[in-house]
């Protein structure tokens, strides 16, 4: 389980659950990392700042994560983290590697809220 402050994601079956049961979720995929770090930081901080979107972590290793690893939106993707965002059910956006505040928030106001 990564050391963060967020909503953690164990399984597929969680998976599944958070993006059905909530309109709008961020996911960090990662590990404990430089370039995840910043990315989990960030995540806390809106977290208190966007009420309508549920930030959660998982662990890029599990077995289970394949169900973002895998996904065709991170076809490609070299560097960790691989961060998702879901709206009603459907993955509507994805990126990879570090991000900041201010470019998780212009994703977030784009795709999400």
């Amino acid at each position: 389980m990564l050391h963060t402050n967020l909503k953690h994601v164990l399984s597929k079956d969680e998976h599944q659950k958070l993006i059905e049961e909530n309109e709008n979720v961020m996911i960090c995929c990662g590990r404990m990392g430089p370039m995840c770090i910043p990315v989990y930081a960030a995540m806390g901080e809106l977290e208190n700042e966007i009420e309508n979107v549920v930030f959660a972590d998982m662990e890029f290793d599990i077995p289970d994560a394949a169900v973002i690893r895998n996904a065709p939106e991170c076809a490609g993707f070299m560097g960790l983290p691989f961060v998702v965002y879901y709206k009603n059910g459907g993955l509507v956006h994805a990126t990879s590697s570090i991000q900041s505040k201010e470019q998780i928030e212009t994703i977030l106001k784009e795709k999400l809220v």
